[in-house]
């Protein structure tokens, strides 16, 4: 997603446990979660704008994270089925040399058409979304499972809220087209 900006940056994945922290909610989870990626990067790199991002699903208050398998997939699109879903995407920007952070969170709302199983087994056959929250891929077939998708940032749901981003960029001094 970053290529579309034609600005060069490098790739890491930091050492983060992703667990759930008791009493956390979904919001709290996931801020913290992009925060501690970023910063986990920044120890090495402390004069570079460093982005960890992260998202979860929220379905009725509990929190939904990357399935793992094709049988917890096809459990957690049963459960969304005729439900309103909502993908919290968050990122932070930061910098530890002269200690700048930008963190958001963007909410898209996804509605969930009534689903049948053998729908649910062909899609997670097809996109196999085994690694993203909530098993639902919406740059591949996912849309087919929907009613509707709500967000005032339509590149949120992949993960990477890019409209946000560009403004916690530009306030680090990136110069953007």
């Amino acid at each position: 997603m970053l290529e579309r900006f034609s600005l060069p940056f490098e790739t890491a994945a930091p050492e983060v446990d992703e667990s759930e922290k008791p009493g956390e909610t979904p919001r709290q989870m996931v801020r913290r979660l992009a925060r501690e990626k970023a910063e986990a990067v920044a120890a090495a790199h402390p004069s570079a704008l460093v982005i960890g991002s992260d998202q979860v699903a929220e379905c009725e208050g509990a929190w939904v994270g990357k399935p793992g398998s094709e049988a917890r997939a096809r459990m957690q699109l049963a459960g969304f089925s005729g439900r309103t879903v909502r993908f919290l995407s968050a990122f932070a920007i930061v910098r530890r040399d002269n200690a700048f952070v930008y963190e958001r969170t963007v909410i898209t709302e996804v509605i969930f058409r009534r689903l049948e199983s053998r729908e649910i087994e062909r899609y997670v056959a097809l996109d196999q979304p085994l690694d993203c929250a909530g098993s639902f891929r919406s740059e591949a077939s996912g849309p087919a499972l929907l009613e509707a998708m709500r967000s005032d940032d339509p590149t949120a749901i992949m993960g990477l809220p890019l409209i946000e981003l560009t403004k916690g960029l530009r306030a680090g001094g990136v110069r953007l087209p």
